[in-house]
């Protein structure tokens, strides 16, 4: 690039009391490039990309834009000088439609009818199809994400932030997705990529910045990294490689059992769970891939006790729990880890050991409570030393509130509070969440260690690269119904990503279009495809 840079960051600081979350970070986008800005969980990311966006301001000092230094002073003064931004999680109300929840981000006076009309014509011209009197209660989750780009569009930005745009996407969305990026590049806009899924940040970006513990400790062109430099360069260190051995289950007992699980909506905007049936043998880990929204949360609470369902729906270890409570399912030997870590999981105000109790209270743990009432707190207290220990939970004390904790020694808490009781069956969603490279190595490795002890491991996740890194067999859900698990050996990106759109033929068997010649992202892209 020899162009002036579109946008340039100098020695950006922020700081929230004593915590350093920039520490005078250098960022330079140049017009019409994809730019990766990666870094593990607590790296500044979300800090820096807040400061760019305007909902920020920095402790200390300098955004230019065109060569011009600037004071962003909110999001709308952002969006006046062409900074957009298209945030991970939706902001749009299911109740309304395409063209009110788009009204509601432009500003006053705009006539619905063409309104209707631009969404419309740029959801084409873009490849983001959309109906504009569609209820957005209607609408996949990757169509919603078109609508979030469509509004960021139509304020005709330059610049475009983009934070984990494909996690909750099809592999097939996904590649509509990059097509649309290469061509906004191709136009000169510039996009600023935030992505854990380092795959494809190989392929389609240009540059990429690299934080790590608030500091800027590389730049680099991705093409010419591999998916373990990256991780390396944003951790600081060498990330270990899952190893996942392949073993023969058909002699191992079957621990969990759905079979014919129904499950009524809990809402208007809910989904039903429909007769869904699998069988979870000792010794394997089963992956339930999806888009979200399809109904992971329904089955969750459905094999976790949370909602009853039919009695003989929900087998643990031979015994028929459909509408026995949680604590039942626990003493059968069952754990289970929700999606949810800080509202679900634990008590954020309450210290680890005391979080500990929480999933063995009842169950096979009496022994921490004196006469049922009192609270051991040093065998709960060595129970938590030992979980810190054996999943590097890092603390600034020996117990301190679950609160304090980053996302993702929250999340290695969580996890290793389970593993921890040598459950026979484990129910985990979304695993490893926001949580960097080196951590998800961990958990992922220690479900398949609990695994291959005798334990049956069901996870419910969304990152296509996890299931296929751990899964022994896979399953996809799809409104509310569950495909067949089939071996990991059979299955591909291709066929998930039909079965997540609910493409199957009439025997079950997945059906599998021909795939059209590619017409412009390999020859876009090239350059950078891993």
């Amino acid at each position: 690039m020899t162009s002036a840079p579109l946008l340039e960051a100098k020695g950006i600081t922020k700081r929230f009391g004593t915590l350093l979350a920039n520490d005078a970070v250098d960022l330079v986008v140049q017009p019409g490039e994809i730019h990766a800005l990666l870094g593990e969980n607590g790296a500044g990311k979300s800090t820096l990309v807040k400061i760019l966006y305007g909902s920020l301001e920095p402790t200390a000092g300098q955004i230019n834009w065109k060569g011009k230094e600037v004071r962003l002073k909110d999001p709308a003064e952002a969006r006046k000088l062409g900074i957009g931004m298209v945030f991970q999680h939706f902001s749009l109300f299911d109740s309304m439609t395409v063209v009110e929840n788009i009204a509601l981000a432009l500003p006053k006076g705009q006539k619905m009818a063409e309104l209707s009309r631009r969404i419309e014509q740029v959801s084409v011209e873009y490849g983001l199809p959309l109906k504009s009197n569609s209820l957005v209660a209607d609408l996949s989750v990757g169509e919603r994400q078109r609508i979030e780009i469509v509004r960021c569009l139509l304020q005709d930005p330059q610049l475009i932030i983009m934070d984990e745009p494909t996690s909750v996407l099809t592999p097939q969305e996904a590649e509509l997705l990059f097509k649309t990026l290469l061509r906004l590049a191709g136009e000169g806009r510039s996009i600023l990529y935030i992505s854990h899924r380092l795959e494809e940040v190989k392929r389609i970006c240009d540059t990429a910045t690299i934080l790590r513990h608030g500091k800027l400790v590389a730049h680099c062109t991705p093409s010419e990294e591999t998916a373990s430099s990256l991780a390396s360069l944003m951790v600081g260190t060498s990330v270990k490689t899952v190893q996942r051995d392949k073993v023969d289950f058909s002699d191992a007992p079957v621990l969990l059992r759905l079979d014919h699980l129904d499950l009524p909506a809990a809402g208007p905007f809910a989904v039903e769970l429909n007769d869904i049936s699998l069988d979870l043998k000792g010794g394997e880990v089963v992956a339930i891939a999806g888009v979200a929204g399809n109904g992971q949360s329904e089955l969750f609470d459905a094999i976790s006790g949370e909602r009853a369902t039919a009695l003989d729906s929900v087998i643990i270890d031979g015994q028929s729990v459909g509408n026995k409570s949680i604590t039942v399912r626990r003493k059968l030997g069952a754990a289970f880890v929700p999606e949810e870590r800080l509202s679900h999981a634990v008590v954020p105000s309450l210290r680890l050991s005391e979080n500990v109790l929480l999933t063995r209270h009842g169950s096979e743990e009496p022994s921490m409570m004196h006469k049922g009432v009192f609270i051991k707190r040093t065998k709960s207290g060595k129970i938590g030393q030992r979980i810190a220990e054996n999943f590097d939970i890092r603390k600034g004390e020996p117990d301190p509130h679950a609160g304090s904790l980053s996302g993702g020694n929250l999340q290695k808490f969580v996890v290793g509070r389970e593993i921890d009781r040598s459950p026979s069956v484990l129910i985990v969603s979304q695993p490893t969440w926001g949580v960097d490279a080196g951590a998800a190595a961990l958990i992922r490795q220690a479900l398949i260690d609990l695994a291959r002890e005798g334990s049956a491991v069901l996870v419910i996740s969304q990152d296509l690269d996890e299931i296929f890194e751990i899964a022994d067999r896979i399953a996809v859900i799809n409104k509310g119904s569950l495909s067949e698990a089939k071996p990991v050996e059979d299955m591909s990106l291709e066929k998930i990503g039909l079965l997540m759109g609910g493409v199957h033929g009439d025997d079950g068997s997945i059906d599998i279009p021909p795939v059209p010649a590619n017409n412009g992202a390999a020859e876009d892209g090239g350059s950078n495809a891993a």
